[in-house]
């Protein structure tokens, strides 16, 4: 327990100690009798604390914060109870009418056993009993649900996944009633509901919970709660470690091309040992770290409550914490998550998952006043134990600004797997994604990239292809786009070669590698770089690169330097797109656009691209800019004559209107061993619908040159419209800081040390 969390245990203590009076919220057991019983075996006790709901009573009325959440919490639940309880035969996919309802109560179970919990009114424990035993009543009679799309069928829903949410959620509200409950109730429940409930999620579905993925930590974590509930040291240990003694085909797979188990590794314990990297990154990306933070934590929490000789939060050097940094910092200027691999664009730290997330790392971890300020946009604590902390907390003014700052890091269990390197300065952001394959919901993108201004994209990373939850459009799930366009290469920021994805876009190959850092430097706030090398995405090229966020006087906003070297001893295609949003304003090239639009190719993503434009580049600089959000944006790149340049738009072959039509410039550059790109992509100026005016609306890049490029170093010549010239050196190899450089150029010689020159 770490001393911050000991810190408010006292003060919680001291809170019960000098209360005038506190009911008994537990009907069925004596005040004598539980006083009698240890404090891990009290109930409640898993998120929700019996020594938390008197410190939480004590307060009511005095913390804004937490007065607000349960009164929005109470008008919630007393609607619902007005309604009357539903529990209807499944038969939907996910946006269906009995998927949606089932769903619902899993949220309605939890939130009426706080209530009940809180302000110690019987009418919601005997809610929450009641359709607990219309859901034993049904549950006993249930076969597979008659969807058959999952690979890992339940039975109250379409798959093992959404049984293990509602169990997860639900072990809760049991936990909030257990004693209000008699001994032949808990009996009946836990016989012929929780116990069968937790078999099939586990050992009836092994292919599902036997494995580490983010279903199975929602698998492994309701298996543990209710065995944390019920005392059930089997289903803890089943929780903790897996299905004993169990072996699973290792060439298996799920529906989304990934291995089940490959590695033979299951059980809570491994799903954080093996996705989180030292710097709690987690290798499926920020959307699907977002959906596994809850039950990571709150099965934590339980574990901690109920088996604190466990030190879960302190397991793998406090990684479960550690990842909610990780994972704030991998949001923009909104809140919203970059969308890495498989992410839906929006989701951000507003979502339920995220309150919890920073409540519980406020309580168990330092305390940090930045959180404060995070939750306090959330507007919004949980009912229980550390949700009380952060209102506390902002209630006596200790909220401070959560400053996000260029972070990089690290990817794979032992931080040795690449890794994602986020670049700020002022309103720009920059993605950089060189990280291993992400596990089954990985894209085929090394070397990508996505950047930002105030939380706006310049230029995007798809994300993926599906309507979460919207019935109409492929039953809510993953559409056959996902794997057709948005996973392929082409699909994004980087370098796709012979229109071939990268590792021919197969998940075998790809888990087997990852990109590796060059080096990343952010100490000097007006040059940031990161570096990355990829070998193996096609064999036998070689592709390095460089980007940079600099702050030139000279400019009014920061702009993105990226150099893309690549090393082939064959001749290739090479394309290069950039996704941008918003109005084509002006070009430095001509281009043709033709009568009737046709694919750019026939697979690996080209068959969803129409070419909307066609242009042979420039000598020296081609240059585009473009407006979007009332804010203009240009292109620099180095070009020559044989190089294409071409408009595309994203739709082609897409029937069923299941892609968004955003549009792209493509650079396409052929029969090329050994070349280099480079690019500059400048913010700058504004327009105003109301004034009519235009302010700063081109570029302030003269020229962009190549000045030296050999395998070891890399130099870029930037001059502005004013003829202010600055050189940008990169080190293609030794890269230390200590490393020290002598070079010439032109006659002239330049000397540093560390991995970069900027002057």
């Amino acid at each position: 327990m770490t001393k911050h969390k000991k810190t408010f245990t006292l003060i919680i203590v001291a809170v019960i100690f000098f209360m005038f009076s506190c009911k008994n919220e537990e009907t069925a057991v004596s005040s004598d009798a539980k006083s009698e019983i240890a404090p891990t075996q009290q109930h409640p006790k898993l998120i929700l604390t019996a020594q938390g709901v008197q410190a939480i009573r004590a307060q009511l009325g005095r913390i804004p914060i937490f007065d607000s959440s349960l009164q929005k919490v109470k008008e919630e639940i007393d609607a619902e109870i007005a309604l009357g309880i539903e529990v209807p035969i499944p038969k939907d996919y996910s946006g269906g009418y009995t998927h949606v309802r089932h769903k619902r109560n899993w949220v309605v179970l939890q939130k009426a056993g706080l209530l009940y919990q809180i302000l110690d009114d019987e009418k919601y424990a005997k809610y929450v009993k009641d359709m607990l035993m219309a859901y034993e009543e049904l549950y006993k009679t249930l076969p597979l649900h008659p969807k058959t799309r999952s690979y890992a069928r339940g039975k109250l829903f379409w798959q093992c996944l959404n049984d293990s949410n509602w169990l997860v959620y639900v072990s809760q509200a049991y936990d909030c009633i257990y004693n209000y409950l008699t001994e032949e109730e808990r009996n009946t429940l836990e016989t012929n509901l929780f116990r069968p409930f937790a078999d099939h999620i586990s050992v009836d579905s092994p292919q599902f919970y036997q494995r580490v993925h983010n279903h199975s930590t929602w698998g492994n974590a309701a298996v543990g709660m209710i065995g944390l509930v019920m005392n059930d040291q089997e289903l803890i240990d089943r929780a903790l470690y897996g299905i004993k003694d169990l072996k699973l085909d290792t060439k298996e797979k799920d529906d989304d091309g990934g291995f089940l188990n490959k590695d033979g590794k299951a059980g809570f314990l491994a799903n954080i040992e093996e996705p989180f990297s030292p710097d709690g990154y987690y290798n499926e990306g920020p959307y699907y770290q977002r959906y596994a933070m809850y039950p990571f934590l709150v099965f934590a929490e339980g574990l901690l409550n109920v088996k604190p000789e466990l030190n879960i939060f302190d397991y793998k050097e406090g990684v479960l914490l550690k990842s909610i940094n990780a994972l704030l910092n991998l949001s923009d200027a909104d809140g919203e998550f970059f969308p890495l691999n498989d992410g839906q664009k929006g989701m951000s730290y507003y979502n339920s998952a995220l309150v919890t997330a920073v409540n519980v790392s406020y309580y168990h971890g330092d305390q940090d006043a930045g959180l404060l300020s995070i939750a306090k946009q959330q507007d919004q604590v949980l009912l229980n134990d550390s949700g009380l902390a952060v209102a506390l907390g902002i209630r006596d003014g200790k909220e401070k600004p959560f400053n996000k700052k260029s972070i990089n890091l690290s990817d794979g269990p032992k931080g040795e797997q690449g890794g994602v390197a986020i670049l700020r300065h002022e309103d720009i952001e920059l993605v950089f994604k060189y990280a291993a394959q992400g596990s089954s919901h990985g894209h085929y993108d090394k070397l990508s990239y996505s950047l930002y201004e105030k939380g706006e994209e310049i230029l995007q990373d798809y994300g993926l292809a599906r309507f979460v939850n919207i019935e109409q459009k492929g039953g809510g799930n993953y559409l056959k786009e996902n794997k057709t366009w948005a996973k392929q290469t082409i699909a994004h920021n980087t370098l796709t070669q012979n229109e071939t994805s990268h590792f021919n876009g197969k998940y075998d190959i790809g888990s087997q590698h990852h990109s590796v850092l060059n080096y990343f430097s952010s100490d000097n706030e007006n040059v940031q770089v990161a570096s990355a090398r990829e070998t193996n995405a096609y064999p036998e090229t070689e592709m390095l690169r460089t980007m940079a966020i600099i702050k030139d006087e000279d400019f009014e906003k920061p702009y993105l330097l990226d150099i893309m070297k690549v090393t082939s001893n064959k001749a290739n295609q090479y394309d290069f797109p950039y996704y941008f949003f918003g109005q084509v304003i002006q070009t430095n090239f001509e281009y043709n656009t033709p009568e009737i639009l046709k694919p750019l190719g026939t697979k690996n993503g080209y068959q969803h691209l129409f070419v909307e434009g066609i242009a042979k580049a420039n000598d020296k600089n081609s240059k585009f800019t473009w407006m979007n959000n009332r804010k203009f944006y240009t292109l620099t790149t180095i070009t020559d004559r044989k190089d294409d340049l071409l408009f595309t738009r994203i739709g082609a072959n897409d029937p069923d209107f299941n892609l968004r039509r955003d549009p792209a410039l493509l650079l396409r550059r052929k029969n090329a061993k050994g070349t280099t790109f480079v690019s500059v992509i400048e913010a700058h100026g504004s327009y105003s619908p109301i004034s009519e005016s235009a302010v700063n609306t081109k570029s302030n890049i003269k020229e962009l040159k190549v000045v030296l490029d050999t395998a070891a170093y890399t130099a870029i010549q930037i001059t502005d419209l004013k003829g202010n010239i600055k050189l940008f050196i990169t080190a293609n190899i030794n890269t230390s800081k200590e490393e020290k450089h002598n070079l010439k150029i032109n006659d002239k010689n330049y000397e540093w040390s560390g991995s970069y020159y900027f002057k």
